[in-house]
Order: structure tokens, then sequence, then C-alpha cells
């Protein structure tokens, strides 16, 4: 009897979320990181810790302690100060600089800090363009900023966890840089953009190497920008982004192949054999058309 042949994912997206919390939080500074790193529920703003949301947080650790231990807990045996929320916080981040103008001598320009929001593009230089943006407002971060939280006694709220932050709580700063992406997800930005370069669409380009590159910067650059709170599926996130940056160096090869062909034509050289192809085709397709229209 031929068994039947069992399909193996090379990535799952549970071992990707594993490897995007574990790079966030090296990014982080905790009370207790053993206790505080890992949120049971994400949530935009605390008014949202509400009796549902709590429910939910505690449905989500159950869930996780079943799949990643094989524990069955009661839910009911949960305690709200057991429970740990994530939300997304600006207040520890600070501003972002003026740009400071090109008219003005360096040596005597000034940066001030603005209290209002204004357009990324005054802030930051072209070259920075495929950095993702998450607010233009602040300085610009790898992924949205947040607190932890927890529940006292009193059922009151204190911090024990931040992002983009370094040192103590209380006494500490804002940083970062300090913190970097898991080693293991740096293996699997390389595995992803090698499995998607084999694709038959892609792998007969010469410039494959650079579109490769090009994603893997893309990736590296916008890997941790990933909302879990949004979306459990980095997979499909990751491959947005390879495809458009592969379809980046496809445009501008094309381009560029366009301008050589032009020159080559205008000199009296025979151009690419994309730039014959494609002419050869358009022959036969206006013969055809013009053989329909005699007809």
């Amino acid at each position: 009897m031929i068994k039947p042949r069992v399909q193996k994912n090379y990535l799952n997206n549970r071992d990707i979320l594993k490897e995007i919390h574990l790079s966030k939080i090296s990014y982080c500074s905790f009370r207790d990181k053993d206790a505080d790193h890992w949120p049971d529920i994400i949530l935009e703003t605390i008014e949202e810790i509400t009796e549902e949301n709590i429910q939910k947080a505690k449905q989500r650790r159950v869930d996780r302690a079943k799949k990643e231990f094989g524990e069955i807990i009661d839910i009911n045996s949960i305690n709200i100060t057991d429970l740990v929320f994530r939300v997304t916080c600006w207040d520890h981040i600070p501003l972002a600089p003026a740009k400071v103008s090109k008219n003005k001598p360096k040596k005597k320009a000034k940066v001030e800090l603005m209290d209002l929001a204004f357009d990324v593009s005054e802030v930051f230089d072209a070259a920075d363009d495929d950095i993702p943006v998450l607010s233009t407002k602040y300085v610009r971060l790898n992924f949205v900023p947040f607190y932890h939280y927890r529940v006292d006694e009193n059922n009151q709220l204190y911090i024990v966890g931040k992002s983009h932050w370094k040192g103590s709580l209380e006494d500490g700063e804002f940083s970062k840089d300090h913190g970097r992406i898991s080693d293991n997800l740096a293996r699997m930005y390389i595995m992803l953009c090698d499995r998607y370069a084999s694709k038959g669409n892609w792998r007969g380009y010469t410039y494959l190497d650079e579109m490769k590159s090009h994603a893997l910067l893309q990736l590296t650059l916008a890997g941790l920008t990933f909302n879990e709170g949004r979306s459990d599926n980095p997979f499909a996130y990751y491959t947005c982004c390879m495809t458009n940056a592969f379809r980046v160096v496809l445009n501008n090869e094309r381009k560029s192949q366009n301008i050589r062909d032009d020159l080559l034509e205008q000199n009296g050289l025979d151009p690419s054999w994309t730039r014959q192809i494609k002419g050869e085709f358009e022959l036969e397709e206006a013969r055809f058309l013009e053989s329909m229209k005699n007809s």
C-alpha cells in the first residue's frame, strides 16, 4: 500500500510569531522579565481592558498552555492579577526633531522639538523612504511601542514593562538601538527569500540575487512592524513584503534595459533578445489583425 505523501511546511506562523516576540522583547525593559514579557492580550488603549477582553485573555492563556506545554488549565482558576496586558503607548517616545533647512549653515542650525505632527517627508531623507513609518509625530521606530500592564489586588493598573526602553522602569531611558532580531528570525528571513525566489515566475531572471538581497533588506527593516494584535499570519505579511521588493528590482531592471535597447537601436545595433522577440510578436499581431480586416 502506498502511503499518502504528507506535505510538511518549512515554516509556520506559530514559530515566526514566537521569534518576532523574542526579538521585540530585546528592545524592552521589564520589572520581572520571566513573568511579564509574554502578553495575554494585545490592546490599543487602556479603555479596552474590559470584562470581555479579560475573559479573552484568560482563554488565550489556557490555549497557549495547552499548545506549548500540554497543560490543561481551568479558566476559572486564573486570577486577573496573573494576566499581562499589552497596550499601545507613545508617551515614552520622544518627538521627532524638525528638519534643518538646507539654506541655513549647518553650524548655526538648531534642532527643535515640534509639538504637532507634520509630513514625514520633511523629517527623513529620501533614502529612508522604504523604512516603515509608524508615526509622523515621533521618532522613527522599528515597531509600535507599548506598555505591559498588570492589575493589583485593588484593581489598579500598574506598569510592568516598556518597549524601546533600557534600564529600570523608573530610572531608565529611551533607546531604540540596544535590541536585535533573534538569530532564528534572521534565518527565517533568509529561508523565506530563498524559497520565494525558487518560484517559476522569478527563478529565470539573471538578476535574481539582487531581488533576494532587496527582499532580505525589506524584511530586516519591516519584519518587526507586524502587529500580533491584529493578525496571527505573519507568513502572509512577509510574503507581501518580498513580492513588493522583487517587483521593485524587476521594474528598475526593465527601465534600465529599455534605455539600453533604445541607445543600441539609435546607433544601428541589435537590441536585446527581449526587445527583438517583442518586436516580432507585435509585427505578427499587426499582420494578423490586418488579415482579419481584409477578410
